[in-house]
């Protein structure tokens, strides 16, 4: 596939976040008030995602926590550390959260890049979400707003979903990482992966 970008659909922002939309998506940073929206989205996939995930402590799951994140997201972001999209349902009247892309790990200098995670609910499994969401407006708001010339996204081998997705994307593979991270209380192999922005140029200055 080629990786030039599509349109970049963007809402009004809100506060100077970015707020973008998909056809069936809102992807935005958490605001005050999502909290419980939240905590819902990550209790009603614990068990999903636990073979997937870091150990989560007890307090991740309650909106105080999400309170605290929500909070700092902000900040992250415009200290220029890197971004967390939150993924909101469009087709329904209440707040509901079908999943997280988190660009972290940002690195400026002669390096410009950042580490994609993501993950999506259950119920959305198969339904194209998350390639919705990163193809149609996480990824060109990196590359084009942020300005970053490479995303990694990193996958254990036996999550062939996630895989066939950064494919998908135009993702291609760079290695192989042995106990590459501790994940739910083992050490994890992963296929290292990344994606180039064909659009980069340099700022005035690094």
């Amino acid at each position: 596939m080629s990786n030039r970008l599509p349109a970049l659909p963007l809402a009004p922002p809100s506060q100077g976040l970015p707020r973008l939309t998909t056809a069936r998506l809102e992807v935005r940073i958490a605001q005050a008030g999502d909290a419980d929206a939240i905590s819902r989205y990550v209790n009603e996939n614990a068990a999903f995602l636990q073979p997937w995930e870091p150990k989560r402590a007890p307090s991740y799951y309650t909106p105080a926590y999400w309170r605290l994140q929500i909070a700092r997201d902000p900040e992250d972001f415009l200290q220029d550390r890197g971004v967390r999209f939150f993924l909101f349902d469009r087709t329904v009247a209440e707040t509901r959260v079908m999943g997280v892309a988190t660009f972290g790990n940002l690195v400026r200098g002669a390096a410009q890049y950042c580490t994609l995670g993501y993950a999506v609910a259950q119920s959305a499994q198969g339904s194209g979400l998350m390639r919705e969401a990163l193809e149609d407006a996480a990824i060109p708001y990196v590359f084009r707003e942020m300005r970053l010339h490479r995303i990694h996204a990193n996958y254990i081998p036996r999550n062939e979903r996630s895989g066939g997705l950064l494919r998908r994307l135009g993702f291609s593979v760079d290695g192989y990482a042995r106990d590459y991270l501790f994940i739910n209380e083992r050490w994890e192999d992963h296929i290292l992966t990344s994606r180039t922005n064909e659009d980069w140029h340099p700022h005035e200055s690094f």
